[in-house]
């Protein structure tokens, strides 16, 4: 690429001025830095209008005071008129996806820490079960949060019990749980210490985190642009639970902070209110008329992993868009071609596609995206809340309930735990039974273990569905998420009939020898700097 030639194009003052806020001042690419969200998102709102050269644009109308270097002040003003004249007069929502910022929650519950998680164009990380032992206290309280429809209630007291039970339950375990794995996995030589702690306290934790209920308290780090913060406003502010709804506000009040201009129609009365009123009024009549459509049809009993829709000819579709960008035929003509090879011709067409991964980082292109899998799942809510942060595929969850059961490892029984983990399972589903019965179903969840199953689909095209069931089927991931991965892997294969399809997933690990996942949890720990 040319460069610019920084004598035309600036004198002296100029650059003296540009430095602090670009990567450099004489190339055509370039990074802009130490600039407020605003100014950067009304900067190239005003690009896309203006002949200038960025670098330019923002020495003429954005830097104020003149050329006084690096202390000169950055128009953000001005930036906050110009953004909200854009996104107001013109309706250019794509303005709001300029800027972003980093946001901070701690202290939420599971159930809330699912509901922030569900926007597409956001990122997540949130606090592990399998690395962090919740059995510190917060004030002498265990982790977990007691819903405010709850709070000054006669509910309040058993509900407390019965999670401090559950707490305690937990806690007591941790230490036989590591002698059991300790004794089961012996330290082998050439492991340090540090490696093999965190491989034993990793599944002592995997383990036992079916106790902990959906109240737990988790932290979640949260990066978007204005526009992803402004949707996830937008449905927090309408959901039914207080927790959520006071996390939006909260979440709100601390983005005014930092990118104001952003988020100026969140809680205006014609424009964020009324969204959010559509968004409550939409889920109310549609919860009605489900309780009226469906009274009385029982959920028959199912298996982990169901594949309830596939295109039959779904492969041959993805050898077509192969195809598509290496010719000049039109798409229904190559499929039609495609119809008409060999088998033979086919595989070997798939293959070259394909081509040699070398690690299940190296994915092929959009073809794979021309056919899609839907799989109803019945997992433990561990696994849910792990696969549900995959935010490209399509997935929609129902309401934790008792009504499909709890999992239980083998491993409970092997360290003595059955029966307090038994005991728990029931003493929380019959608070929740009570909270439904006086009026709180919409909370009744925050009761449930880990260990109850939830019900929830996954729809994903094959690209996607490569990158999740390869990820999610290492050896060191959690048993839980992993049976299901596995499961749609074999129902790519064996129900769609997709066997190229689910060949070209070569990293999926199918092993449930433990030792693949002490290997798998000894290079993450080393990964990790762990001595």
């Amino acid at each position: 690429m040319s460069e610019v030639s920084a004598t035309t194009e600036f004198s002296e003052d100029e650059r003296r001025a540009l430095e602090p806020y670009f990567t450099n001042l004489d190339r055509p690419v370039f990074a802009l830095r130490n600039l407020p969200e605003v100014v950067k998102a009304a900067l190239f709102a005003r690009y896309s209008r203006s002949p200038k050269s960025l670098r330019r644009l923002f020495l003429d109308e954005f830097l104020d005071d003149g050329l006084g270097g690096s202390t000169a002040a950055v128009g953000t003003e001005r930036s906050e008129r110009l953004f909200q004249r854009v996104l107001s007069d013109y309706g250019d929502d794509s303005v709001a996806q300029l800027g972003g910022a980093h946001v901070a929650v701690e202290g939420a519950s599971n159930v809330l820490t699912k509901a922030l998680e569900w926007g597409r164009l956001m990122a997540y990380l949130e606090q592990s079960t399998r690395y962090i032992p919740y059995t510190d206290r917060d004030d002498g309280a265990w982790r977990y949060v007691v819903p405010a429809e709850i709070a000054d209630s006669p509910l309040a007291q058993p509900y407390r019990d019965c999670l401090d039970r559950a707490f305690e339950t937990y806690a007591r375990w941790i230490d036989p749980a590591l002698r059991y794995f300790e004794e089961r996995f012996p330290r082998e030589e050439g492991v340090t210490g540090g490696v093999y702690r965190a491989t034993i306290r990793a599944k002592a934790l995997d383990v036992l985190r079916g106790m902990l209920p959906a109240a737990t308290k988790s932290n979640v780090g949260i990066f978007g642009t204005g526009q992803a913060f402004e949707q996830l406003l937008l449905r927090l502010r309408a959901h039914p639970l207080v927790e959520v709804r006071e996390c939006g506000d909260a979440i709100l009040e601390e983005l005014r902070e930092v990118i104001p201009a952003f988020l100026t129609r969140v809680d205006r009365v014609d424009r964020g209110v009324v969204w959010s009123e559509y968004f409550a009024e939409n889920r109310r009549q549609v919860r009605a008329l489900a309780d009226r459509l469906l009274a009385g049809v029982e959920a028959e009993a199912r298996p982990l992993v169901t594949l309830t829709d596939f295109d039959p000819r779904g492969e041959d579709k993805v050898l077509a868009a192969a195809l598509y960008s290496v010719s000049n035929l039109p798409d229904d003509a190559l499929q039609a071609r495609v119809h008409a090879m060999s088998h033979d011709e086919k595989s070997e067409l798939l293959r070259a596609y394909v081509g040699k991964r070398s690690n299940r980082r190296h994915r092929p292109g959009r073809a794979l995206e021309r056919t899609a899998y839907r799989f109803d799942v019945l997992a433990d809510y561990g696994a849910f809340r792990d696969l549900q942060r995959h935010r490209l595929l399509t997935l929609e969850w129902q309401r934790l309930s008792p009504d499909h059961g709890y999992v239980t490892s083998p491993a409970i029984a092997d360290i003595g735990a059955e029966a307090d983990w038994r005991r728990t399972m029931d003493e929380t589903a019959e608070l929740y039974r009570t909270m439904v019965a006086q009026g709180f179903e919409e909370i009744a969840p925050y009761a449930l273990p880990m260990a109850y199953r939830v019900r929830f689909y996954m729809e994903m095209n094959a690209r996607e569905a490569m990158h999740v069931i390869e990820l999610r089927t290492t050896p060191q991931g959690h048993p839980a998420y992993r049976e299901v991965c596995q499961a749609m892997h074999r129902a790519i294969a064996d129900d769609a009939g997709h066997r190229a399809i689910a060949d070209a997933m070569v990293f999926v690990d199918h092993s449930a020898a433990e030792e693949g996942r002490l290997e798998g949890e000894r290079r993450s720990a080393e990964k990790r700097g762990i001595d």
